[in-house]
C-alpha cells in the first residue's frame, strides 16, 4: 500500500516534471508525437478520466524506471 502511494507521488511528480520540460504545450510536438505513439491506430481515447489515468499509469512507469539509474 505504501510502495503504491510513493509509486504514484513519483508518477506525479514525474508529470509535472514533463510539464515543465515541455512548458506545458500540451499540443507541442513531443506530446503530439507521445499520443501517435502510444495509440497509433485508434487515437486517443475518449473521456478525459480515461486518458488522465493512462498518463498517470504511464508517469508511474517512467517514475520506476528514472529510479533504476
Amino acid at each position: 500500500m505504501i510502495a503504491k502511494g510513493l509509486n504514484l507521488l513519483g508518477g506525479f511528480s514525474q508529470m509535472l516534471r514533463m510539464g515543465l520540460v515541455s512548458r506545458f504545450r500540451l499540443r507541442g510536438a513531443y506530446w503530439q508525437w507521445r499520443t501517435q505513439t502510444a495509440f497509433p491506430q485508434t487515437g486517443s481515447p475518449e473521456g478525459f478520466a480515461n486518458r488522465f489515468g493512462l498518463m498517470v499509469e504511464y508517469f508511474m512507469w517512467v517514475s520506476r524506471i528514472r529510479r533504476l539509474r
